[in-house]
């Protein structure tokens, strides 16, 4: 066995030679060992790291495979604003911009292109050369710290080649192949895939299990020196090349342009070629090379005036469409949705979207078998442009709206006035399904663990008919456990989060109700307008729609759902099984307990949420702010509270616990 010394000595040159050949491999795209004789090594390293725990390095590679799971993100205040950047879209947006410029300048101006990648902003710090911390970029000002997560991608240095510290941002992203990858495994656990790799890879950089994120195949890009006043350098270009020195991975596409015409001609080309890359773009970013005269040039309180991003116009693709399928939402509207031959559009492999209704069909003249223009709205939510109509040979079929129900078989109405076509059952299988789906979602009663799959399961074994069976499930866990895809653990987890929601403010059950045109703010202030769900659902047209903001239409709405029998059932069986129906905010804002108070949070809780907690301070009457001044009169810690902590203790301000808190608001 090596003694301590050789063990550390090994170590160091495990370490070393690890990095390097992360880098080749990662950065350089260049291996020079084989995955055998790299696995051997990584092997070597863990076995020592793991008898000698005093001995691991702070950038050693094996934190790359993540294991952690953290309680939560840690608020980090940038060094300096992450300014965003402005936005142009045509030929004309680029030729304001550079008459701007030099207009401001006066002088001759040469301008750096660079892929605008679509994933997630990143900021990362170095100290002596060694990566101390990592966060998103949030609002500019402060963002979440994920340094642990940032430590799994592995073409991100956990040391550079020289002993420097310095800031840098950049773009961490999910390569296309990567994407699929993961969709295609998600779909085999019968799990929602996700919308594009931008989602994918910031969904995974949040993630609280570090192995999750490990597992994801991300990737960055480092595309500016923050700190780049310490730097003897002249522009932009040298910086990105000086980056690349130090082993941080730089894109390699840049291109100087001299004027907008060169500049124009490069976003024409990248338009035609973006999907020959491996990863995602949607643009270009455009920015004067000269440090000095972006100096002069300098910000607006939002951008900086030395760069815009030019967006590309929505990608276009041609699709046929195979069928017009209609599915039962939960207010009973019958949506048609068009079944595509699948087509890769704008990240993502599109096979079906959403056609709205009868009259955006006839509008269109959208027929089955037709060839479509397909693109998505806001680069998110596909849509169907425009048919084909030269591409048709006469076999195409003309859709016709359903007469009856496809979930229940009831007649299927189209009102006057109205666009939609509706199933009248009130019983319809397909409407309540998708009116649990709301209920428990995370604005409504924020059920965790009660997803789409989870509830259609227990439909379908007759666990569940209405919401409030929802209450009965845990007098039946012993027969939950045994149902497939639940489990012991996963069962009391979800005992857990009904149980949680039985005490959520009344404005979240209003909202779980699912009455038409009350929304999230609609439902708050009517919880704050009545004393309980029963003299809400009592209340006259006349007196809704005496609430500012409550309009007659709404009130119309209130008035119509709860004169249903079957919903004034409902809300009594959710009272008689605990779920809180009265108003928080009128029972103890007489008490006017935190009346003036402003209270700041900081830290993870044990028993509640931070919105919970904000809930529950502004019901008594209370206002919560983001940031600790001579103004407020409580931080409210938890665990791993930061740098809002220190200031309330550099303040003086009256810092107070959870349990503290809980029993104040007894």
């Amino acid at each position: 066995m090596m003694s301590l010394e050789m063990s550390k000595q090994r170590i160091e040159e495990l370490t070393q030679e690890i990095n390097k050949h992360n880098y080749n491999y990662y950065v350089l795209d260049n291996p020079t060992i084989s995955d055998f004789e790299y696995d051997k090594l990584t092997k070597e390293l863990i076995d020592l790291e793991e008898r000698y725990p005093e001995l691991k390095l702070p950038d050693s590679p094996t934190q790359r495979v993540g294991g952690a799971v953290l309680k939560g993100f840690k608020e980090v205040v940038h060094k300096t604003p992450k300014l965003s950047l402005g936005n142009v879209f045509d030929e004309n947006d680029i030729r304001d911009f550079d008459n701007r410029v030099r207009k401001a300048l006066q002088q001759d101006v040469e301008y750096v292109l660079e892929l605008k990648i679509d994933g997630l902003t990143v900021v990362l710090n170095y100290e002596d050369g060694l990566l101390i911390q990592g966060a998103t970029r949030g609002d500019g000002v402060k963002g979440e710290d994920v340094t642990a997560n940032l430590k799994t991608v592995r073409s991100i240095p956990l040391s550079l080649s020289e002993k420097l510290t310095l800031e840098v941002r950049g773009e961490v992203y999910m390569p296309k192949k990567a994407f699929e990858e993961l969709n295609e495994r998600r779909e085999e656990m019968e799990e929602p895939p996700f919308a594009n790799p931008r989602n994918a890879a910031a969904g995974s950089i949040r993630q609280l299990d570090t192995k999750v994120t490990a597992e994801r195949a991300l990737d960055i890009f480092v595309f500016n020196l923050e700190n780049i006043e310490d730097m003897a350098l002249d522009t932009h270009i040298e910086s990105l090349e000086y980056m690349k020195k130090i082993c941080l991975k730089v894109s390699p596409h840049m291109i100087i342009c001299k004027n907008a015409d060169a500049i124009i001609e490069q976003c024409k080309q990248w338009a035609d070629k973006r999907g020959e890359l491996p990863f995602e773009i949607d643009g270009l970013v455009i920015k004067v090379n000269s440090l000095e005269q972006r100096e002069l040039l300098g910000n607006t309180s939002k951008s900086p005036r030395w760069a815009v991003a030019y967006k590309f116009p929505p990608e276009r693709k041609k699709t046929k469409v195979k069928s017009i399928e209609v599915q039962v939402g939960r207010t009973g509207a019958i949506t048609p949705t068009a079944e595509f031959e699948p087509v890769r559009l704008a990240g993502s492999v599109i096979s079906r979207a959403t056609l709205h209704n009868e009259d955006n069909i006839r509008d269109k003249d959208i027929r089955i078998g037709d060839t479509v223009i397909i693109q998505k709205a806001g680069d998110v939510i596909p849509e169907v442009v425009e048919v084909v109509k030269e591409d048709r040979d006469g076999s195409e079929v003309i859709f016709e709206m359903p007469k009856t129900c496809p979930a229940c078989g009831s007649e299927a109405v189209r009102e006057q006035g109205e666009a939609a076509t509706k199933c009248v059952n009130m019983s319809c299988p397909a409407q309540i399904r998708r009116s649990l789906f709301h209920f428990v979602s995370r604005d409504a009663m924020n059920i965790d663990g009660m997803g789409p799959q989870i509830i259609t399961l227990l439909m379908d074994k007759d666990f569940i008919k209405d919401a409030s069976d929802i209450y009965t499930l845990k007098e039946k866990a012993a027969e939950l456990i045994a149902l497939e895809r639940m489990g012991e653990k996963s069962v009391a987890n979800l005992i857990d989060a009904i149980e949680a929601s039985k005490q959520n403010p009344l404005e979240r059950l209003i909202f779980a109700l699912g009455i038409r045109m009350i929304g999230q703010r609609a439902a708050k202030l009517l919880a704050e307008s009545f004393d309980d769900i029963y003299e809400l659902a009592d209340a006259c047209v006349e007196r809704l729609d005496s609430i500012p903001e409550i309009g007659e239409k709404m009130a119309e709405s209130v008035v119509k759902f709860f004169q249903q029998t079957q919903n004034r059932l409902l809300i009594n069986k959710l009272s008689e099984l605990g779920v809180n129906v009265k108003s928080m905010k009128k029972d103890i804002v007489e008490k006017e307990a935190f009346k003036g108070k402003t209270f700041v949070l900081t830290g993870s809780l044990e028993s509640l949420t931070r919105d919970r907690a904000k809930e529950l301070i502004e019901g008594f009457g209370g206002k919560v702010s983001s940031s600790v001044s001579k103004k407020t009169d409580y931080v409210l810690a938890g665990e791993e509270a930061g740098s809002k902590l220190t200031k309330a203790q550099e303040l003086g301000v009256a810092i107070i616990d959870e349990e503290t808190f809980k029993d104040w608001i007894k």
